[in-house]
């Protein structure tokens, strides 16, 4: 049994998967989703591809440690997104070849569900309270929303008591015993968000984001004494190194992405790293249903995993919805506000090939929109 063909299929609304067929024709997807760079990352995959093809799937840490080393030019975005697709795909198909779920291959549950939560934006504050209200609704203890839009270099006063209103609105909808997290998504700079962190200490965040650029966590340290509210950040790292300093720096929250950060194998690796520090994981997930099935499975087996990102039913999915891919919803359906243990093969859910096949063929590149400050230079997004 070997490799035979290795394929990257973009779809709407941004994402990427990577398909990986034997010679025996068993199949494994993954998900090398990233956002904006779908065609950059496919053309990856396929340079990949010539050294996968005639190998064999099983030595799936063999392959990460070629496709991640072999090469004098390594890291970065692009080519670790097309590096965690393929780890993700050879995982499933370890798994379909067994017959069992990749946690029981990763050393077994910890843990029989995974609580979730969901994304309601922020941006627009007359927004807030109905996004939360549908979240609630179907049945999530937690949110996540952006603590502003585009936010001037040094921010108002009236800006931040914006985003104290729209916190304060979630927290009236959410009540005590439901969380808020608040995303500052790299808007602010690090005297802003210092700034900003005491005001929202009443309102108690689950956490708070990305206070600073990722090229800036030289810094964050002195976010993390700024405020007693636990700081999270890692969705823009993309290995084990990278994220070294952040919880050196006392970082309480790691967000590595399975899609950008080396995919399954690396994540786990970036969460052990983690646990050495007293930090837990949250990996971040606004992707598709393969992105997401590979976190829960590191999820269900990681001692310390705290929630799951997911964007099931989100408004901003425009063009396709994370469940339109599957052929069996069930096993993403929510219960009480979780994800309980996934039991199929592999990743655990079913592929619909038709339907990415499709999707593929209609495919229109994405891109993020570009914001700029009154005065007309580069505002952060």
């Amino acid at each position: 049994m070997t490799i035979a063909r290795v394929e990257a299929l973009p779809v709407a609304p941004r994402w990427l998967f990577v398909r990986i067929e034997t010679s025996d024709g068993l199949v494994g997807w993954g998900e090398a989703s990233l956002e904006g760079y779908a065609d950059v990352v496919a053309a990856a995959v396929e340079q990949f591809a010539g050294y996968l093809v005639g190998k064999d799937p099983m030595r799936i840490e063999d392959h990460w440690q070629v496709l991640t080393k072999s090469q004098f030019y390594r890291g970065g975005p692009v080519l670790s997104s097309a590096v965690s697709g393929i780890d993700q795909a050879l995982w499933d198909l370890a798994g379909r070849r067994a017959g069992v779920p990749v946690h029981e291959l990763l050393g077994g549950a910890v843990r029989d569900r995974i609580r979730a939560y969901g994304w309601v934006g922020g941006d627009d504050p007359s927004q807030v309270a109905d996004h939360i209200s549908a979240q609630v609704e179907v049945g999530l203890t937690a949110v996540k929303m952006n603590a502003s839009g585009r936010m001037s270099r040094n921010g108002s006063v009236a800006e931040l008591d914006g985003v104290v209103a729209r916190v304060a609105s979630a927290r009236e909808v959410l009540g005590p015993d439901r969380d808020v997290a608040v995303d500052l998504h790299g808007r602010f700079t690090l005297a802003t968000a210092r700034r900003l962190a005491p005001l929202l200490e009443p309102l108690h965040p689950f956490f708070l984001e990305e206070p600073v650029v990722p090229e800036n966590t030289h810094v964050i340290e002195r976010m993390v004494d700024t405020t007693s509210i636990p700081i999270a950040t890692g969705e823009r790292l993309y290995s084990r190194q990278e994220f070294l300093p952040v919880l050196r720096a006392g970082v309480a929250i790691v967000q590595p992405d399975l899609s950008h950060a080396g995919g399954i194998s690396e994540v786990r690796r970036i969460a052990a790293l983690a646990e050495a520090h007293d930090a837990m994981i949250a990996p971040h997930c606004p992707l598709g249903p393969i992105a997401l099935a590979a976190c829960l499975q590191v999820a269900f087996t990681t001692p310390n995993h705290l929630i799951q990102e997911q964007s099931i039913g989100i408004h901003y999915n425009k063009g396709a919805e994370v469940l339109d891919y599957v052929m069996d919803t069930e096993p993403l359906k929510f219960v009480d506000g979780c994800f309980e243990r996934l039991t199929g093969p592999g990743l655990g859910i079913e592929i619909d090939e038709a339907a990415v096949r499709d999707a593929a063929r209609r495919w229109k590149t994405w891109q993020n929109p570009i914001w700029r400050h009154a005065d007309g230079s580069l505002a952060e997004w």
